[in-house]
């Protein structure tokens, strides 16, 4: 079981995942990872990833649950961790079903951030995602361990 705890008022909101984020705003979001990976995150920033569903960024969520899910081939729950960050969203560009136009060159289009809203058909959980291009949007305030 995964549970966020009360950051107090200075946290950046965390925006309900049904909600669509507004462009120049800070947003808490929700990267998980394993405990080596978070490690490796904390010292040397976040690694774009060069593929997936839209395309080179890092993959996030402001949901807490979709974000516990990984890394999906990392089997043992107490190995995980979610990492609580902070993102300058920048300019949003919402991606709300499969082939859209400008799923994978969103960022050539002048966009920072890419929006999945839930269940819209991009996802296969039918939960919320967003991919960041630049890792310099993103800072980490914390870390999230699963509660036994």
């Amino acid at each position: 079981m995964w549970v966020e705890d009360d950051l107090g008022p200075s946290a950046p909101p965390c925006l309900e995942s049904f909600r669509e984020p507004a462009d120049g705003r800070l947003y808490r979001m929700y990267h998980g990872t394993s405990k080596e990976a978070a490690k490796n995150i904390k010292v040397s920033g976040f690694k774009p990833s060069s593929k997936g569903m839209l395309g080179p960024g890092v993959y996030l969520s402001r949901d807490l649950d979709k974000a516990s899910r990984y890394p999906l081939e990392l089997e043992d729950e107490h190995q995980k961790v979610v990492l609580r960050v902070k993102v300058d969203v920048g300019k949003v560009k919402k991606i709300d079903r499969q082939d859209h136009p400008l799923q994978y060159t969103w960022h050539d289009h002048g966009y920072d951030t890419a929006w999945c809203p839930p269940n819209c058909g991009m996802v296969r959980s039918g939960l919320e995602e967003d991919c960041v291009w630049d890792p310099k949007r993103i800072t980490v305030i914390g870390e999230i361990r699963p509660k036994t």
